[in-house]
């Protein structure tokens, strides 16, 4: 037995004896012994509490984080400022839970929170309906792409290479144990090429997905890929970052047939790579092909507000093979930091971080490309994060930043063959006049 189990041998005995075994052995039995560990795990001695402590907290302390970082890093992740009510609330015992809300009777306050979430996703987005949340923005972007494949009886794909290149990697990893194709559509000028889009677009083309901002942080013209994809009977999908939606167009008024994105931005932290959480909006015609569940408002008996589970494909729990997704999960606490987010941030408040994030990108630009060392990579309007091309590796300039506690640009050319010696800088809120003008500094010695 092991000290920390709480279950005792007389314990043991007792529950080997109710399902009919008479030792530890003869329970994995099936279990064939060339593949049983032979000896126990290679963990090292065993520790007291305060030995183990210490020893994680070593290790812990090789991480650098962003409080001694600062950050122009983005690339699908950004350090946004979050309000310390959103970590006050989020830390209450009761929502740390796992529980999926079946049973809305006893569910109340995580459907309520579920419910407040999908709300102000479908108003950011413009879309008529959104699902409970899901995994990341990939994942999302990968439902919303069966959603498409079974709405249209179709089996091809469209994706701009302007889409984040590891969404594209899940995207391709999904499809292709459906057997659907997809076709990546290269960009010109750090924008999707439409003539490409316009050669490979066909009546076999379910969807056609672009990022709106792009992944090079340009706002593309969605204006002629969305006439382009619905005069073909297609669907079009936008990956969204969520912050900028507080000034540009929504997907709804483009006319996107689904918004999906990374709610990350959001209230979330970095977290060192997740969790993070994937929303899906979608219009009132397809909620029946959306993944995971919807949560509704409706009344009880006695004619108070309550809140049911009002759609979910009950497949994805009993019946997986004939699910058309078997995500389950609706990270439900990051959602209900999300709705935290929104609701202290409201209408101007996300408008006012969406206008300083490009304000301070905007004077960034400026001033870097001022000596003409760095050079814009494209000359296109961008939001908060932009492209730089400069005469070294970027890998060595991160390097040099690096020492100076500064998290440098994302390497384009660790995707992009065409794209070398260029780095993607992104600027949110939090960044100051003066941590620009040092990042210029070092970036002039630097070359």
């Amino acid at each position: 037995m092991f000290p920390y189990l709480p279950t005792s041998s007389n314990d043991e005995k007792e529950m080997l004896k109710t399902i009919g075994k008479n030792s530890i052995e003869e329970l994995f039995e099936n279990i064939p012994q060339e593949v049983r560990l032979k000896g126990p795990l290679n963990l090292g001695k065993p520790m007291s509490e305060i030995e183990l402590t210490a020893h994680i907290k070593k290790y812990a302390k090789e991480n650098k984080s962003l409080e001694e970082l600062t950050s122009f890093l983005g690339a699908g992740v950004y350090d946004h400022y979050i309000p310390s009510v959103v970590k006050h609330i989020i830390s209450h015992s009761e929502f740390y839970t796992a529980y999926t809300p079946y049973q809305p009777e006893i569910s109340q306050g995580t459907l309520q929170a579920i419910f407040e979430y999908q709300t102000m996703i479908t108003n950011l987005t413009g879309m008529e309906v959104t699902n409970a949340s899901m995994y990341d923005g990939a994942t999302a972007c990968t439902e919303a792409a069966i959603m498409a494949c079974e709405n249209t009886q179709r089996k091809t794909i469209l994706v701009s290479k302007t889409v984040n290149p590891e969404t594209r990697k899940v995207l391709k990893t999904y499809m292709h144990f459906r057997d659907i194709q997809v076709i990546e559509i290269e960009d010109t000028e750090g924008v999707t090429d439409i003539e490409k889009l316009k050669d490979e677009i066909g009546s076999n083309t379910a969807a056609v997905i672009v990022q709106y901002p792009n992944f090079f942080g340009i706002i593309e013209d969605l204006q002629e890929i969305e006439k382009i994809t619905h005069e073909n009977k297609a669907m079009l999908i936008t990956y969204v970052h969520p912050i900028p939606l507080g000034i540009l167009k929504s997907p709804g008024e483009i006319g996107a047939d689904i918004a999906v994105g990374d709610g990350q931005s959001l209230g979330n932290g970095l977290n060192f790579g997740g969790p993070y959480i994937g929303f899906l909006a979608t219009t009132q015609k397809l909620v029946r092909k959306m993944p995971g569940r919807i949560v509704g408002q409706t009344k009880d008996v006695d004619g108070r507000r309550a809140f049911v589970l009002t759609l979910q494909a009950r497949e994805q729990h009993i019946r997986r093979e004939k699910a058309t997704s078997n995500i389950c999960s609706n990270h439900s606490l990051n959602a209900l930091t999300a709705a935290i987010y929104l609701a202290t941030m409201g209408k101007k408040g996300i408008k006012e971080v969406a206008y300083q994030c490009t304000q301070k990108a905007h004077y960034a630009f400026s001033v870097l490309t001022t000596s003409g060392k760095y050079k814009p990579a494209f000359s296109k309007p961008f939001f908060m994060e932009f492209v730089l091309k400069a005469d070294v590796d970027v890998d060595l300039i991160n390097k040099k930043l690096l020492e100076k506690d500064i998290l440098g640009g994302y390497n384009l050319h660790r995707d992009y063959d065409k794209y070398k010696n260029t780095m993607l800088l992104a600027f949110t809120e939090k960044r100051t006049k003066e941590e620009i003008d040092e990042l210029k500094a070092l970036l002039e010695v630097i070359v």
